[in-house]
């Protein structure tokens, strides 16, 4: 016998109306009762009525999420914390993955989540002609990365203030010379490698820095690349006691490359990183804290909100908390002359 609401709302000891607000995304509803709903509603095997719902709210019960890199361990944990929410409150996703400029022309240019979805989560930024035609789909949008734009839910975090918080480290620890493995913006119009490199020159030029255009290389976002990139730095003519990695993936990279060169971390030289991926505290390393999964659950959250609430002010932007975290991979540089 398939389970209902209120065999949910038993089991979870809430109201029935307080498990549909739950499983919907909706707000007055903690988190530590939120979670319990759900795993009761998952124990039980209950879903809501697809058919019944669709016919009295005219909705398609399916949210588009459009991605650059869907193979990207960031985008890959943001999409997965959203599915999440989206499929306890009783929605399917619809995923289109634009990993290329032909590709993405194409998706902008059909538009195919036309009349198929409820709403968008966007993890890409759009540029102005691909913002006008979200915004003609007529549905709540929400996204994960950049700043604030118009008819957005934005959920992310202060890419600039993480990246002075992890710089700033190094440089009190006294560093002097400061390399960073980056990444290119193009051709997705990604923002996070800018706003990163704003940070990174900031407190150089705070600290008296004089910046070495050398000291800085392409990781691709990648490990591959983070270890190319550190490869890169090490042939320099004066090569850096410390780097800074835009990401998780291309320090540990970055890592692997030191280690293939014979140097010891954090002896011959640091290595920050940022994102706190699952894997960055196995390999110690210190690095950024962003929630990443509870960026995607939080834009989950704020769209079906919408949904639900047509009416309802929601922020234009929610920014999440970050935290440095100090771990085996930075120390004082050793003496070895002029840095």
């Amino acid at each position: 016998m398939t389970a209902s609401i209120n065999d949910v709302a038993r089991a979870a000891g809430v109201s029935a109306s307080t498990v549909s607000r739950a499983l919907r995304g909706r707000a007055g509803v903690s988190e530590e009762v939120r979670d319990r709903i759900v795993e009761v509603a998952a124990g039980l095997g209950y879903t809501a009525s697809r058919s019944a719902s669709s016919l009295a709210s005219g909705r398609t019960f399916t949210i588009g999420v459009v991605v650059p890199y869907v193979g990207r361990w960031f985008f890959g944990t943001v999409l997965d914390a959203a599915e999440h929410v989206f499929s306890a409150a009783g929605y399917d996703v619809l995923l289109y993955n634009l990993g290329s400029p032909e590709i993405r022309k194409r998706f902008f240019t059909r538009l195919p989540v036309r009349k198929r979805v409820d709403a968008v989560l966007s993890l890409l930024i759009p540029d102005e002609e691909e913002t006008a035609a979200l915004l003609s789909l007529g549905v709540p949008l929400a996204t994960t990365v950049g700043g604030a734009r118009p008819g957005f839910t934005v959920v992310g975090i202060d890419d600039r203030a993480g990246t002075e918080m992890a710089v700033r480290h190094l440089v009190n620890l006294g560093h002097r010379r400061i390399g960073m493995i980056a990444g290119a913006s193009e051709p997705l119009h990604w923002t996070t490698p800018i706003e990163r490199r704003q940070g990174y020159l900031g407190v150089l030029a705070e600290a008296g820095i004089t910046h070495d255009p050398a000291l800085e290389a392409d990781g691709e976002y990648t490990v591959a690349g983070g270890e190319r990139a550190m490869t890169q730095l090490l042939a320099a003519a004066r090569p850096p006691t410390a780097v800074f990695a835009q990401s998780d993936e291309m320090a540990m990279g970055a890592l692997r490359a030191l280690r293939r060169h014979r140097l010891k971390v954090p002896d011959d030289v640091s290595v920050v990183g940022f994102d706190d991926h699952e894997l960055a505290e196995v390999v110690g390393l210190t690095t950024v804290a962003q929630p990443v999964a509870g960026q995607g659950a939080e834009a989950a959250r704020l769209l079906l909100s919408q949904l639900d609430e047509p009416g309802a002010e929601l922020p234009e932007q929610v920014r999440m908390p970050i935290r440095l975290v100090l771990r085996e991979t930075t120390a004082p540089p050793r003496p070895r002359g002029p840095q």
